[in-house]
């Protein structure tokens, strides 16, 4: 069954100053998380243009995070066939990012991100049809919220304390209860998670826990982007891409080169051993 989801997650910033953010973002978290055995690798970044989103950067990544995976999927496959690859076009405020697994050939993730200016009141921003909005889920994420679940703690929990937090370069915050409704400058990403797990036995669960991992990602995610903003705050595009440029070749040089596994068969074999496991418990 395929899970469709979209996350709101305001933040205490213009559109413009989110672009920066996100980048600065991304580029130190991946630097935090990545060492000789697991991380992210870049294969290719680059501008691209074409008839769906126009003009934007492309992006492709390798991740290897299997120490994260939870214990009851490494019963089912080894760690290091938990690897994903990473697709994505960022025409921003437009982008869209597909997630694959070469040894799960019938899992996909996609997710499809939309930034306005405004509190996280927009409906229906991806353009949804009616049978797509009757299956849709909507959550509010507030970056402030202290709330932790197992996710939050394999992805990594910032330490900010955002009801207290005060930015000394712009004077934002701290983040007090009801602040969407209050802040100036504001904006929402609006992120509609698509995944499609087709194992019978198996792949609801599995959605389920990815839905979770993306759910915690955001939350760091976003935590950080304005956790850090006196860090990103007063760069500009170009000398957050003459960093983001840096921080990929020190990735590169940081991660071994593994060899992904993509032997689909043997994938369909443990599956199914599995599910027969299941079936003689039950």
């Amino acid at each position: 069954m395929v899970q469709l989801k979209e996350f709101r997650i305001v933040m205490p910033m213009s559109l413009e100053e989110y672009q920066v953010a996100q980048m600065y973002m991304v580029m130190k978290m991946q630097q935090q998380s990545t060492n000789g055995d697991e991380g992210v690798e870049v294969l290719e970044n680059k501008r691209f243009q074409d008839d769906v989103f126009g003009k934007g950067q492309y992006t492709s990544k390798v991740y290897r995070l299997q120490s994260k995976a939870p214990a009851w999927l490494t019963t089912i496959a080894p760690k290091d066939a938990l690897v994903m690859q990473e697709e994505a076009w960022n025409a921003y405020p437009r982008c869209k990012t597909v997630i694959k697994c070469p040894y799960f050939t019938k899992f996909s993730l996609t997710i499809e991100t939309v930034h306005r200016a405004d509190n996280g009141t927009s409906e229906n921003v991806h353009g949804l049809n009616e049978e797509q909005l009757a299956a849709r889920q909507v959550e509010i994420i507030d970056i402030a919220s202290a709330e932790t679940d197992y996710w939050s703690y394999a992805i990594g929990s910032s330490s900010f304390d955002f009801p207290k937090f005060k930015s000394t370069k712009s004077g934002r915050g701290p983040l007090l209860d009801g602040w969407q409704d209050n802040c100036r400058p504001v904006m929402t990403a609006y992120k509609l998670v698509t995944i499609d797990a087709s194992y019978w036995g198996f792949g609801y669960r599995l959605e389920q826990a990815l839905l979770a991992g993306e759910r915690a990602l955001f939350i760091e995610s976003h935590r950080n982007c304005f956790g850090w903003i006196d860090e990103w705050f007063g760069l500009t595009m170009q000398q957050i891409r003459e960093l983001e440029q840096q921080g990929d070749c020190l990735l590169n040089e940081k991660i071994s080169k593994l060899v992904l596994l993509t032997d689909a068969t043997d994938c369909e074999q443990r599956f199914t051993h599995s599910s027969e496991r299941q079936i003689d418990k039950d």
